[in-house]
């Protein structure tokens, strides 16, 4: 589906429950859920407040959050509890996916993971039906994992240093 697609078709989901529960379809709800959908990957209250703010549609933090909270609970909205603070991204069409999170710079990468998505698939759960999920695996990046490399040489290099300094006495 294209991107245009996607956005028509998240605001007619959110058109379908306004009308339904009687709420009034402000330009607040519509212009947040734009900019929600224009956004890459993952953002703040914060990035999602400037951007609107650059589109001369000022809204306030409030307005924001709420907003947001309702988009959640629409699946329209993923929100994340990363290392740097809290994060969300759109999520229609997108609800099933893995994050790799360093632990060590806190970087965080969506992956494609088929196989993981078909084991999620399969579980049989009782009593309880999934609608999506988010997958989250840590470790160390690469970047990191030779930060750590060149540290470990360099005090090798200098135990050894000093300890043929000591031999020489």
């Amino acid at each position: 589906m294209t991107n245009s697609g996607v956005k028509e078709k998240v605001r007619q989901i959110l058109d379908n429950y306004l009308e339904m529960y009687k709420h009034r379809k402000t330009p607040e709800r519509y212009a947040i859920l734009e900019a929600a959908y224009s956004m890459k990957g993952h953002f703040s209250l914060e990035d999602l407040g400037s951007r609107l703010e650059r589109q001369h549609f000022l809204v306030s933090r409030a307005t924001l959050y709420n907003t947001m909270k309702l988009f959640m609970e629409l699946r329209l909205i993923t929100c994340h509890r990363f290392r740097e603070g809290t994060k969300y991204e759109a999520s229609y069409n997108n609800s099933n996916h893995a994050h790799q999170i360093c632990t060590v710079c806190g970087k965080v990468t969506e992956i494609e993971s088929p196989d993981a998505v078909e084991a999620i698939d399969n579980i049989k759960l009782k009593r309880f039906r999934k609608d999506g999920f988010s997958l989250y695996i840590y470790g160390i990046c690469s970047s990191c994992q030779a930060k750590i490399t060149r540290q470990k040489r360099l005090e090798l290099k200098e135990k050894s240093k000093n300890n043929n300094k000591h031999e020489h006495r």
